[in-house]
């Protein structure tokens, strides 16, 4: 399988991001699934929601670097999780592309996406008036999905449902690359927390977010 990137991010950490060349039959057999995932697949159908689910786990299960049966479910806030195991794991995909993050002691949230114009039309949807008015924001696309993919991370580091991107999560000023990382506040039901987010984008047009704490 094309692991494009694969990147240690400490001792306890690692992300990794694959291009999806398989096909269903390919990834299937790369795979042991039980019951409850057979269930799940029939759901799914046929076309990308389907490789997508086939290829996190078959992603996952090559990070862990194992020929054993891989439990991977999700919680009822919609969090993967590992039953088996006691690690951290988000996964997120887009078009071509799956990503897996795993730490082993610390909780993590990925998000990868299709760079494309139309997120101007939403970006209100999900940012402040105060955001908005960062240069590196405003109508810079590039801007708007790290953005996008810094509050997309969070929301899966955090893992439970109620956390608003645009009420909850407040991006604070950065500088933009194709490689950096900015700061954010989070409204937590705890208090308000300030976490680091990594970014980078690829040079066929995908932005990636990830965090770790």
């Amino acid at each position: 399988m094309p692991v494009v990137f694969n990147k240690n991010i400490d001792d306890e950490t690692i992300l990794a991001v694959w291009k999806i060349e398989e096909t269903e039959a390919e990834l299937l057999s790369g795979l042991q699934l039980k019951q409850h995932e057979l269930d799940v697949i029939s759901s799914l159908n046929n076309g990308k929601r389907l490789l997508h689910w086939l290829s996190t786990r078959v992603l996952l299960r090559t990070m862990l670097n194992t020929s054993e049966y891989i439990d991977c479910r999700m919680d009822e806030h919609g969090k993967p999780y590992l039953p088996d195991l006691d690690y951290h794991i988000s996964l997120s995909h887009s078009y071509d592309y799956a990503s897996v993050i795993i730490g082993k002691t610390k909780k993590v949230g990925v998000d990868i996406e299709l760079i494309k114009h139309k997120i101007k039309s939403i970006k209100h949807k999900f940012l402040t008036d105060i955001e908005l008015a960062q240069k590196q924001v405003g109508d810079n696309i590039d801007g708007l999905y790290v953005c996008w993919c810094a509050k997309e991370a969070i929301y899966k580091w955090n893992g439970r449902r109620g956390l608003e991107f645009k009420q909850d999560i407040h991006i604070k000023p950065f500088k933009l690359r194709n490689e950096g990382q900015l700061n954010a506040l989070v409204n937590l039901p705890e208090g308000t927390r300030e976490l680091t987010v990594q970014y980078f984008k690829t040079q066929d047009g995908y932005m990636l977010g990830y965090v770790v704490a």
